[in-house]
């Protein structure tokens, strides 16, 4: 089983470049992309969080349960969705500003797992409350002999030295860190972390893991937006070593070939994201 932590909201879509441009609805959140593009991918998986009761939380929670997500940990409050009104620039590349004050998901109480993986990322681990409940099941599902991923999916808004030290304590509970590029600098020494993957945007993707480095290019698509691109990774990874059936130990023991069939399959995934609008991660059938 496979446990996504965090939040999920509503991401205001301009239909175009420009700070005027008409906005769009569309459902989105870190963790909840990741929850469901792993149930596009036929995995079986958990969201824990916190929705709201409103139009807006009705609409996140279908969509789960449409992709297959259990969402019994999941309750529902009477706070309103987080919000996140996003900019584009001409290259599709996408920034982000939230609305969270006094939203539902920030008073989420994770419950940790004994087994499989716990994921956990993005904006729930940036507000309190919630982000302290979440660095606290983090750590006793890795007790528990849970693999703990994280992607810590950074906002500038949030890019903070207290955030950098929140998340550095974080990692002697991890096995696998998801980073983009711009995120390797800010977090500093991850040499503890077992398995560190890099996105490289437009150039692929990179891992360092125990058998050493490989590095995959990323496919040539006409490029709509980059929203949802990074959730996607994650996504396809932890299916990938959730579909091999990996436990720790196997997991640490995948040579370069491995490697590169899982980043290759993560890659190809994520192009499919970014050549539609919006976090529309792709089905399993997509890849075949």
């Amino acid at each position: 089983m496979i446990t996504v932590y965090g939040e999920a909201l509503v991401d205001l879509v301009p239909s175009a470049p420009g700070p005027l441009a008409p906005l769009t609805p569309a459902l989105g959140g870190g963790p909840f992309n990741v929850a469901r593009a792993l149930g596009r991918f036929g995995a079986s998986v958990a969201f824990q969080s916190r929705l709201s009761s409103d139009a807006y939380g009705a609409a996140l929670r279908q969509s789960l349960l449409d992709a297959g997500v259990d969402l019994s940990l999941c309750p529902s409050g009477s706070e309103p969705t987080t919000l996140a009104v996003t900019a584009l620039l001409d290259d599709g590349s996408a920034s982000y500003t939230f609305y969270v004050n006094g939203t539902a998901d920030r008073l989420a109480e994770p419950v940790p797992v004994t087994d499989g993986y716990a994921v956990f990322g993005t904006l729930s681990l940036a507000l309190e409350p919630g982000s302290l409940r979440y660095a606290e099941a983090a750590r006793v599902s890795a007790d528990n002999g849970a693999i703990v991923c994280l992607d810590p999916n950074l906002r500038p808004a949030f890019s903070s030295e207290k955030h950098r030290l929140f998340l550095r304590g974080l990692l002697e509970s991890v096995t696998v860190l998801k980073l983009s590029d711009e995120e390797v600098e800010f977090l500093g020494d991850t040499s503890d972390v077992p398995v560190v993957v890099t996105t490289l945007g437009g150039d692929g993707i990179r891992v360092r893991a125990p058998f050493g480095s490989v590095e995959v290019q990323a496919p040539a698509v006409e490029v709509a937006d980059t929203i949802g691109a990074g959730d996607t990774i994650m996504a396809a990874l932890v299916h990938q070593f959730d579909a091999r059936g990996l436990d720790r130990s196997a997991l640490l023991a995948l040579g370069a070939d491995e490697w590169r069939e899982i980043l290759d399959f993560a890659a190809r995934a994520a192009a499919i994201t970014v050549s539609r609008t919006g976090a529309d991660t792709p089905y399993l059938h997509e890849l075949a």
